[in-house]
């Protein structure tokens, strides 16, 4: 079983390359679904990670549709990405139907020019039809595709993403995400499924006043729970 480890801060990326995880989904507003990070923490998550550090390319939260000044930005963004050191990039854009946008194919075109694995996120989920999107996805180029089977909870959405794993596993590397724990993980791994990516956070101290938030840290336990199933006793 492979793992992802989806953080905000060096700590995170610190703690996944110490436990032995693949890869890490780096984002910043974990609370709104991920943006892109600062060049900064990008770069400092490099240096201090084992694993490979993949991403978020989202400028502004809320939908996953982007105009053309939008897909500017992305674009400079992910060359700022390849500056900064990192393994690849988190992206997906939606049209107004929900499909998956042609305007994905000119993001995916600079990533791989310079050398960058592409992952479409869990934009994914919000498609009316994932056999139509899983083809265009696959058909860009796409590397790598992260989805909860288009349910809010990826324990919910096994029956899909076993079917893309098994019809296109040899063409992207399918991860599954989407409220993963120790409670559920097993059952991912028994399905057939073999790349699980999950938040591991927890609250540290008191709610700060005046709507400033309260600080997060990463939850090793959860961590070691889940590292540590037995998922090589499964036929």
């Amino acid at each position: 079983m492979k793992f992802e480890l989806c953080t905000d801060s060096v700590e995170g990326a610190t703690l996944a390359g110490r436990y032995g995880f693949t890869s890490i989904e780096l984002c910043a507003a974990l609370s709104v679904g991920g943006l892109t990070p600062s060049f900064g923490l990008i770069r400092s998550c490099v240096e201090s990670c084992s694993a490979e550090v993949h991403v978020m390319i989202r400028s502004k939260e809320g939908g996953f549709q982007s105009g053309p000044e939008d897909l500017r930005l992305m674009g400079r963004e992910i060359e700022s990405v390849k500056v900064a050191g990192a393994t690849g990039v988190v992206f997906g854009i939606l049209n107004k139907r929900n499909e998956v946008s042609d305007q994905n194919q000119e993001l995916v075109r600079i990533a791989h020019g310079l050398g960058l694995k592409c992952t479409f996120h869990r934009a994914f989920d919000f498609v009316p039809d994932f056999r139509s999107a899983i083809n265009k996805v696959v058909s860009f180029g796409f590397d790598r595709l992260l989805t909860s089977g288009l349910q809010s909870k990826a324990e919910n959405g096994i029956p899909v993403i076993t079917e893309i794993v098994r019809n296109y596993g040899n063409q992207i590397q399918v991860i599954a995400g989407s409220g993963v724990g120790i409670g559920n993980a097993m059952k991912f791994s028994v399905s057939g499924i073999d790349y699980l990516h999950f938040t591991a956070r927890k609250p540290e101290g008191e709610m700060l006043s005046r709507g400033m938030g309260q600080t997060m840290i990463t939850d090793t336990n959860k961590i070691e729970q889940i590292i540590n199933l037995p998922f090589d006793g499964i036929n």
